[in-house]
Parts: structure tokens; sequence; C-alpha cells
């Protein structure tokens, strides 16, 4: 892994050493991991590791910043991988070009101090917060759908996604992208949104109360932003969970891509 010198590098982050040690798992290298993974280098995470089986389209150049017009076709995994050691030539950064499932899910996971959940497909967040309470290892959830935007943290023996939405909605209750759409600049704003949540955790100054999170919404129409406090909910069978959920199938994980 490679490091900063304290003395050239972010003198004016508290703990920067701290944030320099620490390994973040980024879950999709589209519109939310891209702006996300940039904050993460800039704010000085020493590694970064990337998970995303999608290939880079045409489509998604105008939004999703390390993808370049020769990277068509190539894992975004990779390509994002690429953009952020142009960019940060001293990061450590690995690229999977697989999707994280039931069979890689917990090991990579523990592998690192924190993940953020950059996917676009609804069930999917809810595994990704199952596998965060089981494992104990913070996460950074966001989702974008037009104009309107949220991220929340899920810390260990805090509020869960299930304690704020309780369950995964039927798949015919989303729509998809091409039905609503997503602003580009609107990804940008909660993939360093999420960036923020992670660097404050990972710097270790986040004032947390046991049982309590903070849920940032934004609209991106007005420009305003507000913050709902989140409780854990009683009985809540997220926060309960014991052992690795299922992976939801793709009849199950309607999505509007970031």
């Amino acid at each position: 892994m490679h490091g900063h010198p304290d003395t050239d590098h972010h003198a004016r982050i508290p703990h920067a050493t701290r944030i320099e040690r620490s390994r973040v798992l980024v879950v999709g290298a589209g519109g939310l991991g891209c702006p996300a993974s940039l904050a993460l280098a800039q704010g000085g995470v020493g590694h970064l590791t990337l998970v995303d089986p999608d290939r880079v389209d045409v489509t998604n150049l105008h939004r999703q910043l390390w993808h370049r017009t020769g990277d068509v076709g190539r894992f975004k995994a990779e390509s994002a991988a690429a953009g952020l050691l142009r960019a940060f030539p001293t990061l450590s950064v690995e690229a999977l070009p697989e999707r994280l499932d039931a069979n890689n899910a917990e090991a990579l996971f523990r592998a690192h101090d924190l993940v953020v959940d950059a996917t676009d497909g609804v069930a999917t967040k809810f595994f990704l917060s199952d596998v965060a309470v089981l494992t104990g290892v913070p996460l950074v959830y966001g989702g974008v759908l037009r104009m309107q935007g949220q991220a929340l943290r899920v810390d260990p023996g805090g509020p869960c996604l299930r304690c704020l939405y309780e369950d995964a909605p039927p798949a015919d209750a989303v729509p998809t992208c091409a039905q609503a759409g997503v602003l580009g600049s609107m990804a940008g704003l909660i993939g360093a949104v999420q960036a923020l949540l992670a660097l404050e955790l990972l710097a270790g100054a986040a004032g947390r109360t046991r049982g309590e999170a903070t849920l940032h919404v934004l609209d991106g129409a007005t420009l305003e932003g507000r913050t709902v406090k989140v409780t854990r909910a009683p009985d809540c069978p997220g926060c309960g969970i014991q052992s690795l959920p299922p992976f939801p199938s793709s009849q199950e994980d309607t999505a509007c891509p970031t």
C-alpha cells in the first residue's frame, strides 16, 4: 500500500495518518462510484478497491468521470482504477471486475475498513446493508432518482437500511432509468456526500449516538438539503441478522442506474 508523508499531504485533515492507512471498498464504478472514489482519493484514503461486473457503455461517458471514449467495452472497475491512477499515481488501487454477491461479500467486507454502496439495484442495497450488520463493517448508502438524492451511513450498532425502509419494494414499484432518468451532476453530489461521510468516520471525527443515524437528503431542483434522524427500529430483521442473506435475483433487483 502506498501512503503519503504527513509533511506534505492533507496537513489540515485531523488524523490524516489514520485515513491514509484505511482500506475502502467501493461497490460500483459508475455514477456514484466515480465521484465517491475521486473524493476518497482526494481525502487521502490509502487503498481503494473497486468492484463492478459491468463494462463501459457509450451512454456512461457523460456522467461517469473516470471513463473515456477509448474505454467503451472495458470493465468499469478497470477503467475507473486506471483513471484514479492517472490522477493519483501513488494511490493503492485494486480493480475487481466481478459481481459482489453471496459468494464473496463477507470476505470483501471484512478485508476493508468501510464500504461505499455505489450500486444501482434496490435489492442489492438491502443485501449490502445486511452484510454490513453481519460483519460489523460500516457502510455508506447512497441513492439517486431524478433530481433527488440521499445518503446514510450504517454504523455498527446503529440503524440499518431496513430500519429506514423496512424492505425492498416490489420490482414493478421502482421506475427504470429510462422511465425516471438520473441527472449526472446529482449523482456526483451524492457520491461526494458519501465520501464525506466515509472520511468523517475514518478520521475518527464522527460524533455518533448509538442507535441513531442521519439521513442526508438533497433536492437538485432547489439545491436545498435536509437531514432526517433515523433511529433503530424495534425488532428490525436486518439489525438482528445472524447469517449471510441470499443475493437478490435479477428479477428482484429493479434499478435506476446511476
